[in-house]
């Protein structure tokens, strides 16, 4: 998996694993979506992920964002 917005520096030394549905199948389409909070910052980033071959669906990682500004993660993806 590649990086998700600005999440290169999240992973640091860790790579993360390769994702696998439950039927064997390692081809998904992706979907990220974003929490925010009210005066529009971004809170949460998660990403999912929907088997091409099943349609099984799950979260693939989700995060929480700590920092601000954050409106370049909105338009990262």
């Amino acid at each position: 998996m590649s990086s998700f917005a600005d999440s290169e520096e999240s992973w640091e030394d860790d790579e993360p694993g390769a994702a696998g549905c439950p039927c064997g199948s390692e081809e998904f389409e992706a979907a990220d979506a974003f929490s925010l909070a009210d005066d529009g910052s971004v809170r949460w980033m998660t990403l999912g992920l929907r088997c091409i071959k099943d349609g099984f669906s799950g979260v693939s990682a989700d995060w929480k964002i700590d920092y601000g500004p954050t409106d370049h993660l909105l338009t990262m993806v």
